[in-house]
């Protein structure tokens, strides 16, 4: 579950104006009173969640970072500005128990959710409801794709995409678009109730460079899936490309934001 940093970086914007602020009033409530939080950040990239979360919340917080990638996460850290302080620690976030997380008062990922198994969500979560804090996990991906304009070849590449997050790869069943009503559930089977809100990026010609890199990943994760879709599917991409660097092409990626509230 490596990414490039470029590749953080060139979505990080798009992912700051898509995570849903309709969640935080309930985080500042429960944090209010707590002189220097502690989060802890499940699989932390670049910290592009810290960079986000950080002021919204206010005041002096401590960050603990959680990555496999030790270069990620020195990144991470080194962007925490004061008065928030942070520490990072290489760990793979499947593995993580209560005990690991004890502390907390607020437990965060961010396009994580969709790369798990059900399984790992169940631990996940099961961590999560022992540390007795409120969990914070943004953009997973639903698998609906809105193109503007729409061609004909848009829904099978989703579908074809959508199979391939839901891939075996490595003894692993990846959950891709199933993530978000397995997490809930997952949550509520320990009896703590989950909020949902909607977090779609929304690209148009000021995030072409991302766009682009996007579809590129797109396309290409449903060739793999569905070969068959390769021929068709490369005048589909060229055409689609122009469409972006012409400031002609509309795409709206669905991802669900949720707040598994402890309280």
């Amino acid at each position: 579950m490596s990414f490039s940093p470029e590749w953080l970086t060139l979505r990080e914007p798009a992912d700051a104006d898509a995570r849903a602020v309709d969640l935080l009033d309930p985080l500042r409530e429960w944090l209010a009173g707590i002189d220097r939080p502690v989060i802890r950040d499940l699989g932390c990239g670049t910290g592009s969640m810290g960079r986000w979360l950080a002021p919204r919340l206010d005041g002096p917080q401590h960050w603990v970072l959680y990555d496999q990638d030790q270069a990620l996460l020195d990144h991470a850290a080194a962007s925490m500005a004061a008065p928030v302080t942070a520490s990072a620690v290489r760990a793979d976030v499947t593995a993580l128990t209560a005990a690991d997380l004890a502390g907390a008062d607020l437990i965060t990922t961010s396009a994580l959710l969709d790369l798990l198994t059900a399984d790992e969500v169940d631990r996940l979560a099961a961590a999560c409801v022992g540390a007795g804090c409120p969990a914070l996990l943004t953009l997973s991906v639903t698998g609906r794709v809105d193109l503007d304009p729409v061609e004909d070849l848009d829904a099978d590449l989703a579908a074809a995409f959508n199979a391939h997050q839901r891939r075996s790869t490595g003894g692993r069943r990846l959950l891709g678009p199933d993530a978000v009503e397995v997490t809930a559930g997952a949550f509520g089977k320990l009896g703590v109730p989950v909020r949902v809100s909607p977090s779609p990026w929304r690209l148009g010609s000021k995030q072409g460079a991302l766009a682009a890199e996007w579809l590129r990943g797109w396309v290409g994760a449903a060739c793999e899936q569905q070969p068959t879709l390769a021929g068709p599917a490369k005048g589909y991409l060229e055409r689609r490309l122009d469409a972006v660097a012409a400031g002609e092409l509309g795409v709206v990626v669905h991802h669900s934001d949720l707040l598994a509230d402890s309280e």
